[in-house]
């Protein structure tokens, strides 16, 4: 499958800021860079710096006044969406050293507060058969609307409210999989065929000796996902942090199949 993705950003901002964006697709072994570019009208030269992982990059700049951000990107997408039925979870003796700290709580992802209703509610079943079971009960439980949470919406709170958008679900889903000894990152997403269109938040688990995409969500097809940062939660994949204060003028996010 072959994607073109788009991302505009237009923001006011009354004092200068440092910009960190992080709106480049990753070129990884299954999503295969045909061409990208970045343009930025900032007031400072662009620095870019490896993503987390080594996925992706992200990029250094600095803004006053409207500062206008544009990124396109074409990829040659090469996934299917994998059942995680069977799949075998990791002896946490076993796993590589990049991959122990996604079993670990963090600010948005309380895994330590979901042990007993994890192992309550899916402590019968393991691996990816445990994984897929958490997903769907998070699919079930949990209603999408927009605006019901915010940048400090923990997955504690949208477990309690029962309410949130895909970077809910997806703080939500990596704090079940943790509490259950499964290894997961969020991951900041290009989405083929998401309604509305915007930046979209997915988890990977580690299961069977690799990384595998779970969209709690159900939002959009795993195979059109396009990659662009990975991090404990959504403050390592932020598409763009403003290191001082700004006014959003517009954001536009696209995702074209081309073949």
């Amino acid at each position: 499958m072959r994607l073109k993705v788009e991302a505009t950003l237009t923001y006011m901002m009354q004092q200068r800021a440092d910009v960190l964006l992080a709106i480049e697709a990753a070129p990884t072994e299954e999503q295969h860079l045909l061409s990208d570019k970045l343009t930025v009208r900032g007031i400072r030269p662009l620095r870019a710096l490896p993503g987390d992982d080594g996925i992706g990059r992200r990029t250094w700049t600095a803004g006053e006044g409207e500062f206008h951000a544009e990124y396109t990107g074409t990829f040659e997408i090469d996934r299917v969406a994998e059942p995680l039925l069977g799949l075998s979870a990791p002896k946490p003796s076993d796993l590589p050293s990049n991959v122990i700290p996604y079993l670990w709580p963090s600010r948005f992802c309380e895994a330590d507060r979901f042990g007993s209703f994890v192992y309550r509610e899916f402590g019968h079943l393991t691996g990816g058969t445990q994984v897929d079971a958490m997903a769907r009960w998070i699919r079930d439980n949990v209603d999408y609307r927009i605006g019901s949470s915010n940048e400090k919406t923990s997955a504690v709170d949208t477990f309690v409210s029962r309410q949130g958008v895909c970077r809910d679900y997806a703080h939500v889903m990596a704090a079940f999989a943790r509490a259950a000894g499964i290894p997961a990152r969020l991951v900041s997403a290009y989405a083929w065929q998401l309604v509305p269109e915007d930046f979209h938040a997915v988890v990977d688990v580690w299961l069977d000796g690799r990384w595998r995409l779970v969209d709690a969500s159900g939002l959009a097809p795993i195979e059109g996902l396009v990659r662009i940062a990975v991090g404990r939660d959504a403050t390592d994949i932020s598409f763009m942090t403003i290191f001082g204060q700004a006014d959003m003028l517009d954001q536009q996010v696209r995702v074209t199949r081309l073949d």
